[in-house]
């Protein structure tokens, strides 16, 4: 089975990415750093986003690592985590995951816990 996350679950535009930034809410963990906008509404409707239900974007830096294949196993694991939480999502949310350095110690099973828990508080998922 494949672990991706589905295409209609990733925010793909930088334009998006810069929305959530600017006007989401945000919750910190050991590893991650989690901003969330609900209902957002395109820009100008030149948005490919989808409109309704959840959109991810896992944002990771060089700082976290230097060779990719080392950041691209650690986004992998963020996407399996997200995979594992969609069906709990309730509503429409754009929600951007950044990767704090603090990542290269961390197991997907942390990722899980952590973003369980920040997507909890941040109301994305429902506490049940």
């Amino acid at each position: 089975a494949s672990v991706a996350l589905p295409t209609q679950n990733r925010l793909r535009s930088s334009r998006s990415f810069s929305k959530v930034y600017r006007q989401g809410r945000r919750a910190n963990s050991r590893c991650l750093a989690v901003k969330a906008l609900k209902n957002p509404l395109p820009d100008d409707g030149s948005s490919n986003e989808p409109s309704s239900g959840i959109c991810f974007g896992v944002s990771i830096s060089r700082k976290v690592h230097k060779r990719a294949v080392v950041r691209n196993r650690i986004k992998r694991q963020i996407h399996a985590a997200l995979r594992t939480l969609l069906p709990r999502a309730d509503g429409t949310w754009w929600v951007v995951i950044n990767v704090r350095t603090t990542a290269i110690a961390c197991e997907y099973y942390e990722f899980l816990r952590e973003l369980e828990k920040l997507l909890v508080e941040l109301e994305v998922l429902d506490g049940h």
